[in-house]
């Protein structure tokens, strides 16, 4: 079914909006100051090595670790400065202790405390006719995923996974928080099978609603030694139809090969 442009750009906006309010609060430069066995569907573990015995970054050594343009073919890889909050600051008023790293994570911001830290975007490429079609799914089905990166001295990146991973359980009926002065309520979290990457990860889907609209977004994080990779995805089109997607497994494995 077509729709008009004036029709595919308001729904998009309405979309859009609902993302953002889960992953900004900060566009404005203004806004902020100083950012379970994989057969059963939760989380997976590989590695049993020492996590102290691990190399921790700085946060200038992670940015130089992010996946950078043309490293992953079919991608757009931009910088999260202008879409990425700043700080944990941004997320205000997180109902739930608990929940407080789920929601970091979703964010690309640390689920625990650090300095060390990073964040891009990836976004699969357009179609090459999308610019001329009026079908809202073809123009606007692409998966942008923003992720971050945070490093840990000692075990911290252990237990911030662990923060994580207790979080999605402690934290599935939902919780709610403020982002740039906009009040978004996590209405439920599930478990989802994780890629089995590093020596952890754990991955879910979060089904939430601002502003009247409300959507079903996909998170995974992943523990490589000391560094915490966390991967947040969005599909404007496939969110709106109700169609299935999930992290791109292209975006976790080339990411994967960097860190490690």
């Amino acid at each position: 079914m077509k729709r008009s442009t004036g029709a595919r750009m308001g729904a998009t906006v309405a979309v859009s909006v609902l993302s953002l309010a889960l992953i900004t609060g900060c566009s404005d430069e203004g806004s902020d100051d100083s950012k379970d066995s994989a057969n059963s569907g939760s989380s997976s573990s590989s590695s049993s090595s020492p996590t102290a015995a691990a190399k921790a970054y700085n946060a200038a050594e992670l940015e130089k670790l992010l996946l950078a343009e043309g490293e992953i073919e079919g991608y757009k890889v931009t910088s999260g400065d202008d879409t990425l909050p700043k700080s944990k600051s941004v997320l205000k008023n997180i109902d739930k202790a608990e929940c407080e790293p789920v929601a970091y994570a979703m964010a690309a911001l640390p689920p625990g405390d650090t300095d060390a830290t990073a964040s891009n975007t990836v976004t699969q490429d357009a179609p090459t006719d999308a610019s001329s079609t009026d079908d809202f799914a073809e123009a606007f089905n692409l998966t942008a995923t923003y992720v971050g990166l945070s490093s840990y001295e000692g075990d911290g990146a252990e237990k911030a996974f662990k923060a994580v991973s207790d979080g999605v359980e402690a934290c599935s009926g939902g919780f709610g928080f403020t982002a740039d002065g906009t009040n978004t309520k996590i209405t439920k979290i599930a478990p989802e099978k994780a890629s089995g990457a590093g020596d952890e990860s754990v991955a879910f889907a979060v089904d939430s609603g601002a502003d009247g609209e409300s959507g079903t977004f996909h998170t995974e994080v992943v523990r490589h030694g000391s560094t915490i990779a966390t991967y947040y995805s969005v599909n404007f089109a496939l969110m709106s139809s109700g169609k299935p997607y999930d992290v791109p497994a292209a975006v976790i494995d080339a990411q994967a090969a960097k860190v490690k």
